[in-house]
This record gives structure tokens, C-alpha cells and sequence, in this order.
């Protein structure tokens, strides 16, 4: 009886990706755009696309809502913008600046009970910034409290989830 329902909810849904899907180009693929397969992609077009900054990527749902293991999502990734890339020192990394928050429908699936299509948030970055790594910073701060005569203090490691998109402290 559910049999109908659930073709005719798939359906809805891959009509509905395939347009979005065909329209955001993150990355050309191999054989399109302005050179050959066998023509050398020269370094500062290299250089250009691999720094730090916003880019389309595919995020897992589950890695934003871990907590609803006990559904299935349709579809199971969601592209979003993200930052992403290389600093040019190893003790930078790449983080977000600001954010905003972005709603899609997703098929949410609970096993031969129920199917729906709901509204989900997900957050994106607009802006992108090269910023020293956290480990890297705390480990300069304790060489430069040690000194001669000067005993070491031991301090509790405690975890502090990584915030996204806060400001610089100065």
C-alpha cells in the first residue's frame, strides 16, 4: 500500500536534485573547460585553486545530525559551501569567518514505519581566512612562559569543541 507513495516521494526528489545537480559547477571536470586532457595545468592556475578558500563540497547529514542515527536520509549528503584548502605555512589552517545558515528539504526516513520530506539547516561559510592551528598556538605560549628559575605549572588539558565562524582575538 506504502509501495506507491514511496516511488512517486523518490521520483519528487531526484526531479528535484537533478536540475541543481546539473547547475553547480564546483569543479570542472576532466575533458571540459578552457584546456586539453593532455595539456599542463600551469602552476598559478594550480596555486590559484587550491588556496584557502569558499568552495562547493558534499557534506555528510549525518556529521551535521549525529544524534538521528535511527533515520535514513535521502539524499545522504548535502552540497554546501564550505571552507576549504591550503595555507601556505603548515601551522595555518583553514577556518571560516563568517557563516550563515542555509534550510533544505531532505527525505527523512525512519525504516518501514514512516517518510517525509523536511526542512533541514545547514550552515555555509562565506568567507574563509588562513589562521594560525590551535595546538600550534598553545604550544608557543607555554615555551614562552618557561623560563630560568621559573617552575612549571601543569595545566589541565580540557576539550574545547572548534567554533566555526568566530572572530580573531587581538
Amino acid at each position: 500500500m506504502n509501495f506507491l507513495p514511496s516511488w512517486i516521494h523518490w521520483g519528487l526528489a531526484v526531479l528535484l536534485y537533478i536540475p541543481h545537480a546539473q547547475l553547480s559547477g564546483a569543479a570542472p571536470m576532466p575533458g571540459e573547460g578552457d584546456h586539453k586532457p593532455t595539456e599542463v595545468v600551469k602552476f598559478l592556475k594550480v596555486y590559484e585553486r587550491s588556496m584557502c578558500q569558499v568552495r562547493e563540497i558534499l557534506v555528510d547529514i549525518f556529521q551535521e545530525y549525529p544524534d538521528e542515527v535511527e533515520y535514513i536520509f535521502k539524499p545522504s549528503c548535502v552540497p554546501l559551501m564550505r571552507c576549504a584548502g591550503c595555507c601556505n605555512d603548515e601551522s595555518l589552517e583553514c577556518v571560516p569567518t563568517e557563516c550563515y545558515n542555509i534550510t533544505m528539504q531532505i527525505m527523512k526516513i525512519k525504516p518501514h514505519i514512516s517518510q517525509h520530506i523536511m526542512d533541514m539547516s545547514f550552515q555555509q561559510h562565506s568567507q574563509c581566512e588562513c589562521r594560525p592551528k590551535k595546538e600550534v598556538k598553545s604550544k608557543q605560549e607555554k615555551k614562552a612562559k618557561r623560563g630560568k628559575g621559573l617552575k612549571r605549572k601543569r595545566k589541565k588539558i580540557r576539550y574545547k569543541p572548534k567554533r566555526l565562524c568566530e572572530k580573531p582575538r587581538r
